[in-house]
């Protein structure tokens, strides 16, 4: 296995992902191949480290993929590159309903990776030790490389914190405001809005890499199950993929490749409907796009094509698209009418969390009893026709109204959960498609 290092913060907000990018951007301007990966059902940090380091950045989540999950897909990924660099989530030790499980602490110790903590000093000087010890301190079972302080306002600011330290300074980091990234209502924007590329000579300046290298561990975690064999391509799987809709999971994609689906990446924005046979509508932002979206001749191929029972499978602004219509900050705009929901925005979020879910059998892309696990995060809200159908069940999540998700209409089916695929979801699916290819 590969060396790796996994860069933990304190809390939200301490410039976790800028240091987390910007590593990564100064190993790969060593020469490095760098695989990175992100604590978490995150797609927007991810997106950024993709684009830094050239390869797909994959998620590690405890919760949804189980322990031999995140070893299963952490090996796979790493093949072929000189080191894995780990972004946490949340605050170092935050898991699931307070305890450890999905935690970033939860995800070093199933690789045996060391932490890098990331500790955003503004305003304090000594007290900077009590927070950095309380940290280290914590679990013993974790292994620590080292501390970057993060916001550091001045060389007599480092001095006073410098004087006292009892773990190994891994980097002194300035703030850096001009290079900062901006955010909107589900986070930082999108890799392909703004680059965190710049921060890569930031911490190359100001971080000591070659210590932060020689830190890494190469310390193989425990034997996973065996990888799934991959299936020679049977069907066409179109991916909708461009500004509106870009929250996919890579290893998702991978499933459902291995299934047996060639996927198909197209833009419903700017593009035609290809000839697939199924379709996999992503989240994103929808509500940022919906005019171009109402407009779009793809919207109203979509329309017929799942008329005539295309197979479609969509998530959160994917079920936004399919829904009759959609209101938002731009105005009130006709979507592909597929589902029997009218969507609308909200100032806050109105639902954040994990979801377990179960199918009820009313879609025909997935048969009853068959069970997932996923993440819903989301501002909008879905009023359903009084005869709606749900194709899910949520044991966990609050789903379309009520712990019910997943609408259901001819074989689309359309929900708020961010599904992490499991193997008989994705052979379902596939299975659909393969339906609809031979009945074509």
């Amino acid at each position: 296995m590969i060396p790796a290092i996994v860069i933990a913060g304190t809390h939200s907000g301490c410039g976790k992902t800028t240091i987390a990018s910007g590593v990564m951007a100064a190993l790969r301007a060593r020469g490095l191949v760098v695989q990175p990966f992100k604590v978490g059902p995150d797609f927007i940090d991810p997106s950024h480290h993709t684009a830094i380091c050239g390869r797909p950045s994959r998620n590690l989540d405890p919760y949804m993929m189980g322990t031999d999950g995140v070893v299963r897909t952490f090996i796979s990924a790493s093949a072929g590159a000189d080191i894995a660099v780990v972004e946490g989530v949340m605050g170092m030790y935050d898991g699931l309903e307070g305890e450890e499980t999905g935690s970033t602490a939860h995800v070093a110790k199933i690789l045996g990776a060391p932490v890098v903590l990331v500790a955003d000093i503004k305003g304090m000087s000594r007290s900077a030790h009590a927070l950095v010890g309380g940290y280290t301190a914590f679990d013993p079972a974790v292994r620590f490389a080292g501390v970057i302080f993060n916001r550091v306002g001045s060389p007599r600011h480092r001095q006073m914190i410098e004087k006292y330290l009892s773990i190994t300074a891994l980097g002194w980091v300035p703030t850096e405001r001009e290079k900062s990234v901006g955010s909107r209502h589900l986070g930082l924007a999108m890799a392909g809005e703004a680059s965190m590329a710049a921060f890569g000579e930031v911490c190359a300046e100001h971080c000591d890499l070659d210590a932060l290298i020689g830190s890494a561990s190469s310390s193989p975690p425990a034997a996973p199950a065996p990888v799934r064999q991959g299936q020679q391509p049977s069907v066409r799987l179109g991916v909708a993929l461009d500004a509106a809709f870009c929250f996919y999971y890579q290893d998702n994609l991978d499933l459902l490749s291995q299934a047996g689906a060639e996927i198909v990446p197209f833009s419903p924005l700017t593009e035609a409907l290809p000839d697939v046979d199924g379709l996999y509508l992503g989240g994103g932002y929808p509500e940022l796009h919906a005019g171009a979206l109402s407009r779009s001749p793809c919207t109203r191929e979509i329309r017929a094509a799942a008329a005539d029972g295309l197979p479609v499978y969509a998530e959160c602004g994917g079920l936004l698209y399919l829904c009759e219509r959609l209101s938002c900050g731009e105005g009130d705009f006709r979507m592909a009418g597929v589902l029997p929901g009218e969507a609308g925005m909200h100032g806050r979020f109105q639902a954040l969390g994990y979801v377990d879910a179960r199918s009820t059998g009313a879609s025909p892309l997935l048969p009853a009893g068959l069970s997932f696990r996923g993440h819903e995060f989301h501002y909008s809200s879905v009023e359903t026709a009084p005869d709606a159908r749900f194709a899910l069940d949520l044991g966990r999540g609050k789903g379309i109204v009520d712990g019910k998700d997943g609408l259901s209409e001819h074989a689309v089916l359309g929900g708020y959960s961010h599904a992490y695929l499991t193997g008989n979801f994705a052979d379902a699916f596939v299975a659909a498609m393969g339906r609809y290819r031979r009945g074509r």
